[in-house]
């Protein structure tokens, strides 16, 4: 069976948008099962950075140790997908699954996240999310999983100091381009040797024609269909350990509702 863990957290994220991403989280939780659904309480306020350098970090450490509680609390062979909110989430559900599996990690999105503290140009943990699955940095959970056993899939935009930590990472990298035929997915990530995988969906992977709801929007991304073809391939090579979706910000209730169909499938997919 599958557990829900619904985290409207927005602290993350560096977006104007950024609180839209607290109705996107609960539009997703409304066509979940509720028996299966549990929600992580996340503080109104936006935090203090308390010299870490990460915008907002007393709210996340407060709502990282929540979801730690509560996937603590699943049992080992019961996947959770967790529903934000900003992709900040996936990082303790990564550190919760690696604690339990021999893990590798794919992680769907256009933007790499792979800034620190001393290189984001907002401060905001969103652009931070993947470096701190990596690397230790200052939030509890970080450095979970060895560089080598990451794959970026579906990123087309890079600042500077993202594609230098790529590179001096080593993660492997699968652009949307490829997604096309999923067979480069599945082999990076049978490659790494791991006995299960974390799949983690921040929403702006998909093309801007597939999805509306995204603060971010970036073109020449991943059709629905590919994407769902894809996360189908990797999970028949290798057990899922957990998984999160991310990124869902919509304009207006009429405007959630219009986008809730394309995010089902992929729900369904990890599901």
């Amino acid at each position: 069976m599958t557990r829900f863990l619904v985290v409207p957290q927005w602290q993350g994220s560096p977006s104007s948008r950024a609180m839209h991403l607290i109705d996107g989280a609960e539009a997703i939780a409304g066509d979940l099962p509720r028996a299966a659904t549990t929600r992580v309480e996340v503080p109104p306020s936006a935090g203090e950075s308390l010299g870490t350098g990460i915008r907002r970090f007393s709210a996340l450490a407060g709502v990282q140790a929540a979801m730690a509680e509560s996937l603590a609390s699943s049992p080992a062979e019961e996947p959770v997908i967790v529903i934000g909110g900003d992709c900040g989430v996936a990082v303790p559900a990564i550190a919760h699954a690696a604690g339990r599996h021999d893990l590798a990690v794919v992680w769907f999105d256009a933007h790499a996240d792979l800034h620190d503290p001393t290189s984001s140009p907002s401060g905001a943990f969103a652009g931070m999310a993947l470096r701190a699955v990596v690397e230790e940095l200052p939030l509890p959970g970080s450095g979970a999983v060895p560089a080598g056993r990451v794959i970026l899939a579906g990123a087309r935009e890079f600042e500077d100091a993202e594609e230098g930590a790529l590179s001096a990472h080593g993660i492997v990298s699968v652009t949307a381009e490829s997604l096309t035929d999923p067979s480069a997915l599945v082999d990076a990530v049978a490659a790494t040797g791991a006995a299960a995988v974390y799949i983690h969906v921040d929403l702006d992977v998909l093309d801007p024609a597939a999805i509306a709801g995204v603060a971010s929007p970036v073109p020449f991304g991943t059709g629905l269909d590919e994407l769902v073809t894809a996360i189908r391939a990797v999970r028949a090579r290798v057990p899922l350990a957990g998984a999160s979706i991310s990124g869902f910000a919509p304009a207006s209730a009429t405007a959630a509702v219009e986008d809730l169909g394309t995010i089902l499938r992929v729900v369904g997919a990890l599901a």
